[in-house]
This record gives structure tokens, C-alpha cells and sequence, in this order.
């Protein structure tokens, strides 16, 4: 009888909720599996894996360099080539969009362990990121290539970039949380995702400096959160002297990143209890 009484599992109502936050850490090794299968899968006896991480910003950048640099003729910020300014900025802005991509569908094709298993479900979304994040690093090794290619020495500002690499990884936590989870209730969603991503691809300053936008629209155009993600990498990449840190735009980035993160979240945490049942 005292075995017995020893294994008595006692289920008290709302203790899950209580323990939400730690219960990620808890389940910290389930976080690091599902990203480490996640990166095999893409990598792992594939040839097409490494080169799209390569060839993805490279290509856009030639096409935005021709475009706006060589016909239509805009500035690049300071004395950086265009080429590099350009590819500095592609580098937040994939991160950015693929983590979006890959977390839109991962509670989906998470399905079979989402019905079966208890974990906290903001695993899911946030390990297919680490993907996005191993893109990334790739991606920034072309760059430190082309830096040597043009013979462009960054300042001490490069010692800033870790801070503007979490902006973006926390841009795409909140809108992916979110985004994920109505992609569950609304399959057909999926597919507006790509559209959004073009789309903002071509209104954010990524072929383009933000300095040519008119000054009297200038912090409109920064409520557009990767605006200051992308600033922020230029500034510390190439040492813009003559296109300065815009900080108002800064600052409002963060404030729209703290936002999206919270309402991403809380959104998340309401859908979260019927996701199993609509999966």
C-alpha cells in the first residue's frame, strides 16, 4: 500500500499554466533534438541545402545591385560598394524570412507528436528557427568573402552586431508564434505567407539605403519593425559615417519588436490548449 501511495499522480487545475516557463526549460533537451533534426534534414547528404543558404542572398543581391544601383542609380550609404551594402542587408532579411517560412508550418508537420505528447507547443516553432539561424551563418561567411574582395575593413562598431542579430531573431519569434498557430486553425493560410514575404521584401530597405526616403516620412516608413534591424546591420557592418544610426527608427523597432513578441506570445498561449484537437 505504501508503493502505491508513493506513485498517486495528483492533477491539480491550473498547475500546467503555473509551470508553463519552466517547463521549457525542463524540456530544454526536446528544444535542442527537434532543431538538431531540423539541420540534418536540410543538410545532411544534400548538396542543395548549403548551396540555397549560398546562392539565395547572392543571387538577390546581383539582381538588386543591377537594379537600383546600376539603372536606377541610387546611393549606397557612405563609401561601402553597393554590392556590399546590399548583401549586409540581405543577410538580416533572410534570417527574417525564413525563420517566418519554416515556423508557419511546424506545428503542422509536427502533428503526430503534438496529439500524443505534453510539451510546451512554443518548442516547435522556435527549434525550426535554429535552421534559419545556421543559414544565416553560412550566409555571413559569403560576407566577411566579399568584404575581402572589395578590401572593406569594418570598425569597432562590428562588435555591436551580436545585439542587432538577436532584433532580428526576436522580429520573427512573435509573427511566427502567431502566424504558426492560425496556420493550424486556417490551412489555407499558408499560402498568403510567401506573398507577405515578397512583399516585404521590396518595401524593406534591402535593395536600397533607408537614407532615400524623405525625411517627413521617414519614421512612417520605420513601423515596418526590420527597417531598424537592417540599419542596424549596415551601421555596424560598414561603418556608415555619412548615413548615421537612424534613432528614432531604432527605438521604434524595438518598441513594434517588444509588441509583436508580447501579442505573438499571448496569442499563442490562447490557441495552445485546442491545438491538439485541431491538428
Amino acid at each position: 500500500m505504501s508503493y502505491l501511495s508513493d506513485k498517486i499522480l495528483v492533477i491539480r487545475p491550473g498547475k500546467s499554466d503555473r509551470d508553463y516557463w519552466k517547463d521549457l526549460w525542463r524540456y530544454r533537451e526536446l528544444f535542442m533534438i527537434l532543431a538538431w533534426r531540423d539541420v540534418a534534414v536540410r543538410y545532411k547528404q544534400t548538396i542543395i541545402g548549403v548551396l540555397w543558404a549560398i546562392l539565395q542572398p547572392l543571387l538577390t543581391m546581383i539582381v538588386f545591385t543591377i537594379l537600383f544601383g546600376e539603372i536606377a542609380g541610387l546611393p549606397s550609404d557612405g563609401n561601402a560598394p553597393y554590392a556590399l551594402m546590399v548583401f549586409s542587408a540581405m543577410l538580416p532579411w533572410t534570417l527574417f524570412s525564413a525563420s517566418l517560412g519554416d515556423a508557419s508550418n511546424s506545428l503542422i508537420n509536427n502533428a503526430s507528436l503534438i496529439s500524443k505528447v505534453y510539451f510546451p507547443r512554443i518548442i516547435v516553432p522556435v527549434a525550426t528557427m535554429v535552421t534559419a539561424f545556421v543559414d544565416f551563418l553560412i550566409s555571413f561567411v559569403i560576407l566577411l568573402g566579399l568584404m575581402l574582395y572589395y578590401q572593406f575593413v569594418p570598425s569597432w562598431k562590428i562588435l555591436l552586431l551580436p545585439f542587432f542579430i538577436l532584433m532580428g531573431i526576436l522580429t520573427s519569434i512573435g509573427p511566427g508564434l502567431w502566424i504558426s498557430a492560425i496556420n493550424v486553425q486556417y490551412r489555407d493560410f499558408r499560402y498568403i505567407i510567401p506573398f507577405i514575404v515578397q512583399f516585404g521584401l521590396y518595401v524593406s530597405p534591402v535593395g536600397f539605403s533607408s537614407s532615400v526616403i524623405p525625411e517627413q516620412w521617414r519614421l512612417l516608413y520605420s513601423l515596418n519593425p526590420m527597417v531598424g534591424v537592417i540599419d542596424g546591420f549596415r551601421w555596424c557592418i560598414l561603418d556608415t559615417l555619412h548615413s548615421p544610426l537612424y534613432l528614432p527608427a531604432f527605438f521604434l523597432s524595438i518598441a513594434i519588436l517588444v509588441f509583436f513578441l508580447w501579442f505573438g506570445v499571448r496569442r499563442f498561449r490562447k490557441m495552445e490548449k485546442s491545438l491538439a484537437d485541431l491538428i
